[in-house]
């Protein structure tokens, strides 16, 4: 359909901002006053009679405004203040335009009576005017007065970027016909008396013509579909047919209320019209069908999948209710009616990329894509006018009763007021754009290529490559899956210093590149991933052995000394857009855990060759006690109503002992205490093994902490020997409300000195609680469960975590430091500082023991404030 439209882009322009404003503006009054329903009642049931234009009281309500006017069952109200009924829905159209007190003259026909009857009645508030009553339906019709703004920027992002495009002209027109499928409540009587016509005018065009769009659109693209091709004359016709319905609907009177011819106005003219709206809707179907199927173009396929699985998601549910209610009576909820109306965004979203961009992703990376391209890359400054428009048109409707009593002059002056008001809303988001960019990816692109879901798998397979081979085939997996590289390769640090092909490709044969190279050190500087622009990295040109892989962006994997550890190769996206800053962001994530497993592996093979060479050096143990006092927490997370400090004594140069703080998310922290089975660099080992598998999953705990220290026992059986288990104390703190949920996995209880309820932190002495065992070790079973226990802190109160180097420490006589002792000098230091009183303890316990300490002593020391 290129070269349909010989208008110039200038007025093609023009029209899409004038039916952008109508649309709007429908939208605006739609969601202002087409929601709200009918906030006033008389008291009485009725049927529209079509032979005499008339209503038909059925019965009357006791104790009614009705009752009270003398209104009866059987009576015909042929008359509202002087005024003939105006249709079915004239008695809804006046009931709008009234409020609670206000007062309704009535004309009726009673049998019997051969003259009118003239009653007067008071209204008051029907059920409509009463606040809906439950978070889920208030919530749920917040959400549903969101449901046309959706499609509105997504169908005027695509028109505004393809003007001179016929198929974008027809997606617009689609979504803005899409807006008028919800019912408009009191049938536009609320709607203010200059702005009725419009809103009438725009519903009954686009609510009648939009089916007819729907399998236009369909029958013509992305190529003429098999109906189109035997009967091309069907999509004008329909669209003739359509129009001629819309007609009546634009014959207002001087109130702005649609005429409808009688014979339109029947319910069987209303089926058979609302037949050949869900005929059309099925010939658009099934043209979709067929050009899936009969196809013969790579392009077009691509596309007409994406808008198949965007249109089977989005409109069938929707279309399907729609036809339950009309013809059978069958009324969705409220819950159910939002999970539509997400269901249905799902169809612009996906729909407008397949039209915009002419070489789509399959549908997997289109789900993940397809909103990024749209809200973030363009639609974003897009949603900013249209939320400029909105406000606009709401200023101005909030002002209209003010604007109404001025002199004509004043309009003018009226108009500019809204005009500067939604220039300075633009400038303002345009500023506000540049500062939330960065928040909007954070929060939108979370989902956006499954990372969490890739990040989790990954962090908790490369905890357990043993070597190069695994964390290669690991890497290549979730690479491929997540961004959808054309192609690509991975390169690893071998012991000689050279990076080496683990994954990928290799061109010409050369598998090993050298870290030294210019570009290489260039980018190992940089630290995170990196365009690659004319075969060059920030301006320094690419080895040939990797300008063939075609890169299109080159990652660093970066070892503990910032030396270049690892190299990930990327070519161009199958979408062939740039990756984008979240692509990356992305991609520094993996490679910095890629760099952490590679490490591991480097570090496990270099402890192997020592322990093999039957001697470990002091300046081997310095390192191995190095290394492992980064395992413990080097920062920690604030925390409003508690206090805390760790400490760890070991043995030996290195131990089987380990505390951890974990911020599982804002205000919740995890305190971890752990005691392997076993001293030295054995414990160590296990030590760092069960730390690496439970940071690698702790984001789980807030959720599901019973699944996460299951997956932490199974991983730590899986990867150590039968002997091997550790005691492991895990608690959460809720910073919001004090309260402590923990599991206590055969360790020694923790000790709790709280005070009684109502009593002063000063005046009473605290009483000792002990946390005990909740389920057994870890390590030792396969088949593992945990129970959960809580306890709620109070200011004041203490928690103690330490192993079993405190309270088993002997002096020379073999008489323990023991539980009692641990108490009583918390009771003695409790009102020092954190610091000191953790110092305190540690002292103790020294000056007790005295001579060489036999076990790793750790403690954990949390006071919970006022």
């Amino acid at each position: 359909m290129r070269g349909f439209f010989p208008l110039p882009k200038p007025l093609l322009t023009a029209l899409a901002a004038l039916f952008a404003v109508a649309a709007f503006l429908y939208a605006v009054l739609w969601t202002t006053y087409g929601t709200r329903g009918v906030l006033v009642e008389l008291g009485f049931d009725n049927k529209y009679v079509f032979e005499d234009n008339s209503q038909l009281v059925e019965s009357v309500r006791t104790q009614s405004p009705a009752e009270r006017a003398g209104l009866t069952a059987g009576d015909r109200i042929i008359a509202l203040d002087g005024n003939p009924i105006e249709g079915p829905d004239g008695i809804t159209r006046v009931w709008a335009r009234h409020k609670p007190g206000d007062h309704i003259e009535l004309t009726i026909r009673r049998p019997g009576n051969s003259t009118p009857i003239v009653l007067h009645a008071i209204f008051r508030s029907s059920e409509a005017g009463v606040a809906e009553a439950g978070v889920m339906r208030s919530v749920g019709t917040q959400i549903m007065r969101l449901y046309p703004f959706v499609f509105l920027i997504v169908g005027f992002a695509v028109l505004f970027l393809r003007v001179e495009d016929p198929n974008a002209w027809l997606l617009a027109l689609i979504f803005g016909g899409f807006i008028t499928i919800p019912d408009f409540a009191g049938s536009f009587g609320a709607v203010p008396g200059f702005l009725r016509p419009i809103a009438i005018a725009y519903h009954e065009i686009f609510g009648s013509m939009v089916t007819a769009f729907f399998y236009f659109f369909f029958a013509v693209f992305p190529a003429r579909s098999p109906i189109d091709r035997r009967l091309p004359w069907l999509k004008w016709a329909a669209l003739l047919a359509m129009a001629i319905l819309a007609l009546p609907g634009l014959f207002l009177r001087e109130t702005g209320m649609a005429v409808t011819p009688a014979w339109l106005s029947t319910p069987t003219a209303a089926h058979v019209i609302s037949s050949l709206h869900y005929l059309l809707v099925l010939l658009g179907l099934i043209s979709l069908i067929c050009n899936a199927v009969v196809l013969t173009s790579t392009e077009a396929r691509r596309k007409i999948q994406v808008i198949l699985w965007g249109t089977l998601i989005g409109v069938l549910p929707a279309a399907v209710s729609l036809f339950a209610a009309e013809f059978f009576g069958l009324h969705i909820g409220v819950l159910l009616g939002v999970v539509i109306v997400v269901l249905l965004w799902l169809f612009p979203l996906s729909f407008a990329y397949a039209v915009v961009k002419h070489r789509v992703l399959e549908i997997p990376a289109l789900l993940r894509r397809s909103a990024r391209y749209l809200l973030v890359q363009r639609g974003f400054a897009i949603l900013l006018i249209a939320m400029s428009v909105g406000v606009t048109i709401a200023f101005a409707l909030f002002f209209a009763r003010y604007l109404q009593s001025l002199t004509a002059a004043a309009v003018p002056g009226g108009i500019a007021l809204g005009t500067a008001f939604g220039t300075v809303l633009l400038w303002t988001g345009a500023q506000v754009h540049k500062n939330v960019g960065h928040r909007i990816d954070r929060a939108f692109f979370r989902n956006a290529y499954d990372a969490r879901l890739v990040l989790e798998d990954l962090l908790e397979k490369t905890r357990t490559a043993t070597d190069r081979k695994e964390l290669a085939a690991l890497l290549e997996h979730h690479l491929k899956q997540a961004l959808q590289p054309s192609s690509g390769a991975l390169y690893l640090e071998i012991r000689s210093g050279q990076l080496l092909v683990a994954a990928g490709s290799s061109p010409n044969g050369s598998k090993a590149i050298s870290p030294s190279d210019a570009a290489l050190q260039e980018l190992a500087k940089s630290g995170k991933p990196c365009d690659v622009v004319d075969g060059a990295v920030h301006g320094v040109p690419l080895p040939e052995s990797l300008l063939a892989l075609a890169p299109d962006c080159l990652v660093p994997i970066l070892g503990r000394d910032e030396r270049l550890a690892g190299l990930i190769v990327l070519g161009l996206p199958l979408s062939e857009e740039p990756y984008s800053s979240e692509d990356k962001r992305l991609l520094a994530l993996i490679a910095s855990q890629a760099g952490v497993a590679l490490e591991t592996i480097l570090l496990g093979e270099k402890i192997a060759e020592r322990i093999d060479a039957e001697r470990r050096t002091a300046q081997e143990m310095e390192f191995a006690r190095q290394v492992q006092s980064r395992l413990f927490p080097q920062t920690l997370p604030k925390m409003k109503t508690l206090e805390y400090l760790g400490g760890c004594l070991a043995a030996r140069k290195v131990g089987g002992d380990y505390y951890d703080f974990l911020e599982l998310r804002p205000g919740r922290l995890g305190m971890v205490m752990a005691d392997i089975a076993g001293k030295g660099v054995p414990g160590a080992l296990l030590m760092a093994n069960l730390q690496a598998n439970l940071r690698s999953q702790y984001a789980m705990a807030v959720e599901d902490l019973p699944r996460l220290l299951a997956s932490v026992n199974r991983l730590f059986f899986q990867s150590t020997d039968q002997a091997s288990y550790a005691t492991l104390f895990f608690a959460d703190y809720d910073d919001a409300n004090r309260e402590l949920r923990y599991a206590n996995c055969g360790h020694l209880p923790a000790l709790w000195l709280h005070h009684p309820q109502n009593s002063r932190q000063d005046d009473v002495t605290p009483a000792a609680q002990w946390l005990s065992s909740t389920c057994t070790v870890l390590g030792l079973f396969e088949e593992w469960e945990s129970q959960i226990a809580e306890v709620t802190l109070a200011p004041g109160d203490i928690l103690v975590l330490y192993t079993d180097g405190v309270t088993e420490a002997a002096n020379e006589s073999g008489e323990e430091f023991g539980a009692g002792r641990l108490v009583d000098v918390l009771m003695r230091y409790g009102q020092l500082p954190l610091p000191q009183l953790l110092q305190g303890v540690l002292d103790e316990v020294g000056q007790f023991s005295r001579g060489e300490q036999q076990d790793d002593i750790t403690l954990v020391i949390a006071r919970c404030l006022p």
